[in-house]
């Protein structure tokens, strides 16, 4: 399992996070506030709060590719 707060700016981003979550056979959540929604569904992050970061939480044994195709929406802590 891994996590980390990303930040979703424009459709773009949302477009190439579930088109990458898509591709992973393990499920991968966001978080926002009180609200979790499954990263694969584009209706569902379209939800939340995007004006803030996100958490997201992908619960696969490796998850490095996902991080990879992802690394311009993560948030550097």
């Amino acid at each position: 399992m891994k996590t980390v707060n990303i930040k979703l700016s424009t459709i773009e981003d949302v477009r190439t996070l579930v088109d990458t979550a898509t591709e992973c056979n393990y499920d991968i959540e966001l978080s926002s506030g009180n609200y979790t929604i499954d990263a694969k569904s584009i209706m569902g992050i379209f939800g939340l709060d995007l004006s803030k970061p996100v958490t997201l939480t992908a619960f696969g044994e490796d998850t490095s590719k996902l991080l990879e195709k992802i690394d311009s929406l993560i948030i550097s802590e």
